[in-house]
């Protein structure tokens, strides 16, 4: 097995993984502590103690943390059945040394609340409850069986009092101090991980929804080259049969337009898709990238209007790939469907990331609606598909950015595009 199988990135950042190395490091705290408490009561020579048992169960402890290291090295996942197996040996190994050291009678028999707390929020509750009756049954037998401790003179039995009262003071600051280090975050943990097992569940989801997205966007593309042709001829051999008529002409210079736009957005889509297996993405500054987005937008929509507000300094450059100016075009006609007249369009750039704002001057967003914003085939637009911010959610989030919607306290909405910094260079 090679090292770097040895060190999975994904295995050694797992909740489990995390959790067992915690788990080691209390371990590690507990037998210096228990090693500290009986090298001192053994040099105090008051009370008289089963040293060898004592050593013998130490020893065991500190191979069990020597040994968990190593099974952490090794490129293998930390089911739940492992983790019970390795809290079942503390309780064991606790008990056992409880058993040489006076038993119930031991103030530090209050640790068993830490093993059993940890189970209780990182294990299934039916290993937690098994570890429970395992503790309690220990627990039970310590109290009919135990090596007591000797007290041999009146200073020893003093000793043994004072240092009980203090071992139960000491045993209490331990759990919670131990609690809160150690069993916090356990649970955080596993609290991050479920929430980031949602999340992948909610992108794989959405991957499936682009994919029968796409599937049926290749499906109409292919269909619409040859209408698209055809309409092009007409378009031609119409302003030839009629060149008298300016008005005509100027709608049929219109629509032939409109069939030009439209047979460049599949030339443009196929290009896309040939320069994405080449892994081919062009690099523009992000001014240019804005430019080049609307002249698109002013021929889809020549009837809207808008003023562009750049952000003085070097232009960051991005690499742009083809869907994030799509979603740039999406969020354009949304707004000219609000209000075509008035865009206000501003970019602007900071350490970490960069904005495009769009704000319309519409009547903003549906207040019954605005959590739902994204969802496919959701809309307001009598005649619209609802993909339009679906879309271009799922390219801006792949880009690692994000899309936000809002209503603006002016009146209208704004639309923000999002993109992080990383991999952006200067101008």
């Amino acid at each position: 097995m090679t090292k770097s199988a040895l060190r999975s990135p994904i295995l050694m950042l797992s909740a489990s993984r995390q959790n067992l190395l915690r788990l080691v490091w209390l371990r590690l705290l507990v037998w210096l502590a228990q090693v500290g408490s009986v090298g001192f009561i053994w040099w105090q020579g008051e009370l008289a103690l089963p040293y060898v048992g004592i050593a013998v169960c130490l020893c065991a402890a500190g191979a069990l943390v020597f040994m968990t290291l190593l099974r952490l090295r090794v490129n293998l996942p930390v089911t739940d059945f492992e983790y019970s197996v390795h809290l079942t040996l503390d309780i064991v190994l606790f008990t056992a040394l409880l058993y040489f050291s006076g038993g119930a009678t031991n103030p530090f028999v209050s640790y068993y609340l830490v093993p059993l707390a940890i189970a209780a929020t990182t294990v299934p509750w039916r290993h937690s409850l098994l570890l429970s009756g395992l503790a309690l049954s220990g627990y039970s037998l310590l109290l009919l069986f135990y090596h007591p401790i000797h007290a041999q003179t009146v200073a020893a039995r003093e000793l043994l009092v004072s240092t009980h009262l203090f071992g139960m003071w000491l045993s209490l600051a331990m759990a919670a101090g131990l609690l809160t280090l150690f069993v916090a975050p356990m649970a955080a943990t596993l609290r991050r991980q479920l929430r980031e097992q949602a999340e992948r569940r909610e992108l794989s989801l959405r991957d499936e929804q682009l994919l029968a997205v796409a599937t049926q966007a290749a499906g109409a593309a292919h269909e619409l080259g040859t209408p698209l042709s055809t309409m092009s001829v007409l378009l031609k051999e119409l302003r030839s049969d009629y060149p008298a008529d300016s008005a005509l002409q100027e709608d049929l210079a219109l629509l032939q337009a409109q069939v030009s736009q439209c047979k460049t957005s599949l030339q443009t889509l196929v290009r896309s898709a040939e320069r994405e297996r080449a892994q081919q993405t062009p690099e523009l500054d992000a001014h240019t990238w804005l430019t080049q987005v609307l002249e698109r937008f002013s021929l889809m929509r020549p009837e809207a209007s808008w003023r562009v507000e750049v952000q003085t300094g070097d232009v960051p450059r991005l690499m742009v790939p083809a869907d994030l100016s799509q979603a740039l075009l999406n969020l354009l006609n949304n707004a000219a469907d609000a209000c075509a007249d008035g865009l206000r369009i501003a970019i602007t750039w900071n350490a970490r990331e960069v904005c495009v704002q769009i704000r319309d001057q519409g009547a903003g967003l549906p207040m019954g609606m605005a959590e739902q914003w994204g969802t496919p085939f959701l809309t307001t637009k009598g005649g619209g598909l609802g993909l339009g911010l679906f879309l271009s959610q799922a390219s801006v989030n792949r880009a690692g950015g994000r899309v936000t919607l809002y209503n603006h306290e002016q009146g209208g909405t704004v639309s923000e595009l999002v993109l992080p910094r990383q991999g952006v260079n200067h101008g």
